[in-house]
């Protein structure tokens, strides 16, 4: 007869400011479904990008993503508008002066 050891079913954390976590990694959930989202990308797929994540953390990453979607999809959405926004209001940097002149 087999031990059953305890494990833990749901591999996420939320730090104090409410982000979503991997246990025992400094890896966010977000981070994992931008990867899905971006790419379509498999759990198996997932994790062969990043090896130091189990099947299980990723599959968890996913079920707390679909069961918070809403919540984050617009975070998602806000991240990325900050981004839009600086980057319209950054100054260009020489090196992409010097390839906006080349034509590239």
């Amino acid at each position: 007869m087999d031990i059953l050891l305890p494990t833990s079913l749901s591999h996420i954390r939320l730090d104090e400011k409410g982000m979503a976590w991997i246990d025992d990694t400094n890896v966010k959930v977000i981070e994992v479904v931008m990867g899905k989202l971006a790419h379509g990308s498999s759990p198996e797929e997932i994790h062969f990008q990043h090896p130091h994540l189990s099947l299980s953390q990723i599959h968890a990453a996913l079920t707390y993503y679909y069961d918070h979607q809403k919540n984050l999809d617009d975070l998602i959405e806000h991240g990325y508008q900050r981004v839009q926004e600086m980057k319209s209001q950054a100054e260009e940097t020489p090196f992409r002066k010097r390839l906006r002149e080349t034509g590239k």
